[in-house]
C-alpha cells in the first residue's frame, strides 16, 4: 500500500459517501466494488486458515490495506451501508484493535448500519458480544483487558435492543473487571443475574456484599 494508493482510496471513499444518500448502498461505486473483490479474496484466504490465533495474525497483516478506505468513510459520515466497513469492524476486534473497532461501531450505530448476512446478528449484538467474549478470554488467561473498552462498549449499546443473554455477558465482564468500583461491580453482577440466571456470578455477588458490608461497618 503506497502513500498515493492510500490517499486515493481515502478520497474515493469520501467521494462515494458524498454522492450516496444516507441509507442507500454503494454497489455502483467502482472503488467500492474493488474493495468488495479484495474483501472476498481475503475472506477466502482466512477460510483456509484453521487456527483462530493464526487468523488473528493474518487479519492484523491485512487491516492496514483497508485503513484508508475506513478513514474516508468515517470522515464523510453520510451513513451509506458498507459491507467492507462492517467486516473490518469485526476484524479489528479479532485482531485486538478494539479502539479502532469501536470507532466504526460508533459510526455504524449512529447510522443504523446492519451486519453482512453471514453474521446473522444485529450490529449492537455483535459489538457487545464480541467485546464481552474477548474480555472473558483475557480474564480466563489472566491477561489485562482495557476497562475503557468495556465501558465504551456498554455506553454505545446501552439503548440498543439485543438478547438478554448477550447483555448479561457484558454486565458480567464489567462486574468482574478488577478496575471496576466494588459498588458498581455489584450492580453489574446483579443485573447480569437478572438477565440470565446461568451467568455464574452468585459467589462473586456474595463476596462483594460481604466486602461492602464490612467496609460500611464502623471499626
Amino acid at each position: 500500500m503506497t502513500p498515493a494508493r492510500a490517499h486515493y482510496l481515502r478520497v474515493s471513499a469520501e467521494m462515494a459517501q458524498a454522492h450516496t444518500q444516507a441509507g442507500s448502498g454503494l454497489e455502483n461505486c467502482t472503488e467500492y466494488e474493488l474493495m468488495l473483490v479484495k474483501l472476498a479474496a481475503d475472506r477466502r484466504r482466512l477460510k483456509s486458515v484453521q487456527s483462530m490465533e493464526r487468523k488473528a495474525e493474518v487479519k492484523r497483516g491485512l487491516l492496514p490495506d483497508y485503513a484508508p478506505w475506513i478513514d474516508g468513510v468515517l470522515a464523510a459520515g453520510r451513513g451509506a451501508q458498507d459491507e467492507v466497513l462492517m467486516s473490518v469492524m469485526v476484524w479489528r476486534m479479532d485482531a485486538g484493535d478494539f479502539e479502532g473497532a469501536l470507532d466504526i461501531a460508533d459510526y455504524a450505530l449512529q447510522h443504523s448500519l446492519v451486519m453482512p448476512d453471514r453474521y446473522q446478528r444485529t450490529t449492537a449484538t455483535v459489538i457487545a458480544e464480541e467485546v464481552a467474549d474477548a474480555a472473558k478470554r483475557a480474564r480466563d488467561g489472566q491477561i489485562p483487558f482495557p476497562a475503557d473498552v468495556l465501558q465504551r462498549t456498554f455506553c454505545l449499546t446501552a439503548l440498543c435492543d439485543m438478547h438478554d443473554q448477550v447483555r448479561a455477558k457484558l454486565h458480567r465482564e464489567m462486574g468482574l473487571h478488577p478496575d471496576t468500583d466494588p459498588k458498581a461491580a455489584l450492580g453489574h453482577l446483579q443485573r447480569a443475574t437478572q438477565l440470565n440466571d446461568k451467568t455464574g456470578v452468585k459467589k462473586q455477588i456474595e463476596k462483594l456484599n460481604r466486602e461492602l458490608k464490612n467496609t460500611a461497618t464502623p471499626a
